[in-house]
């Protein structure tokens, strides 16, 4: 019974023909007859369309580099299926996992989306791509299944449901940023429900380093979503915007302020000491997974990258905020519309 609802897998590529190559196998693997793979080459330069082409899928070819809203836009227009799964090339789904999506949408004919998360065992194997992963599995397999976002690393949507709001916002977003995100915040202020269900895991194999983290944390992330969270109609807390972790950007920047004030005034280090530990309470489960997965020096490893992601979230949400008010103030100061006489 399930079977009989077609999907369409669609997955944007660029630049990494090896980690598309597995991608494709595991899909393969696990895809029913009915579905379709579509793989959109958003313009590569190197061997990632020869690969596509070689895994026995539909190709698809942008002209120009555009970003992963716009490929996995190009795709859905293409797609035959009532049901849009969308995988990044870099990730290698679980067997049977398109099965399962089909089985969610089957049993929940309320739930307009469905997404899930990376698993705890990441290709990578540095310290930077293990905690980079471990992060996104915990707060992903610890969030609120009634979501208030989407994840299009492994999330799908109904097509009548995805076209209804417009798809991604390719304008918005011509480089990889939170496209998904803001296509859940319009989902859900359109009425939509999504589920997150933390069994639909998939291997990540992307390798981070000190400088795409905090490139990623702070101009990919923090600033956009920053900005969508001033300008959204509705309050979020959810994933990585709970009360707990934005209580922790305002702590750790507080201790930041605190450790500076302590060269003039050594007493404020006590504070500085006070707010950091403040942050550990409130993030002792996550400490502890780490701890439990990787041992107890991979943790203490992770927490100055817990800590520079809280500061690259702060300032982001600094500028966000500065934009934001100066663009308000642009508004405020451009003159009425004009009237003619009485």
């Amino acid at each position: 019974m399930v079977h009989d609802v077609q999907i369409s897998i669609i997955v944007p590529a660029y630049n990494d023909p090896e980690s598309l190559r597995e991608c494709l196998a595991a899909l393969h693997a696990t895809a029913p007859a009915a579905a379709e793979i579509i793989v959109v080459d958003d313009a590569s330069s190197d061997e990632t369309p020869t690969v596509a082409a070689r895994a026995g899928v539909t190709l698809l070819r942008l002209l120009r580099n555009s970003g992963p809203a716009a490929a996995r836009n190009y795709g859905a227009l293409h797609a035959q299926g009532d049901i849009l799964f969308f995988v990044d090339a870099d990730v290698v789904v679980a067997p049977n996992t398109v099965t399962q999506v089909l089985e969610v949408f089957a049993q929940h004919r309320d739930i307009a989306a469905v997404f899930g998360s990376y698993d705890d065992q990441p290709r990578a194997q540095d310290v930077i791509s293990q905690y980079r992963n471990l992060l996104h599995h915990f707060v992903h397999t610890h969030g609120d299944p009634h979501a208030s976002t989407f994840w299009a690393g492994c999330g799908a949507i109904r097509r009548a449901v995805f076209f209804a709001v417009g798809g991604f916002d390719e304008r918005r977003f011509p480089r990889p940023s939170i496209e998904d995100i803001e296509l859940g915040y319009r989902l859900r202020q359109a009425g939509y429900r999504i589920l997150l269900d933390k069994s639909l895991q998939g291997t990540h194999l992307k390798r981070w380093t000190l400088r795409s983290v905090i490139w990623t944390d702070t101009v990919c992330r923090a600033i956009p979503w920053s900005q969508l969270i001033f300008t959204s109609k509705e309050p979020v807390s959810d994933l990585n915007i709970s009360l707990g972790q934005r209580l922790s950007v305002a702590l750790v920047g507080l201790a930041l302020a605190a450790l500076l004030g302590a060269l003039v005034q050594p007493q404020l280090l006590a504070l500085a000491l006070t707010a950091l530990a403040g942050v550990a309470v409130i993030n002792r489960a996550l400490y502890a997974f780490f701890c439990q997965r990787r041992g107890l020096f991979f943790a203490c490893a992770c927490v100055p990258f817990h800590l520079l992601h809280y500061v690259c979230s702060g300032i982001g949400y600094g500028y966000a905020w500065w934009d934001v008010q100066g663009r308000r103030k642009t508004i405020s100061m451009l003159p009425g519309p004009m009237h003619g006489p009485p």
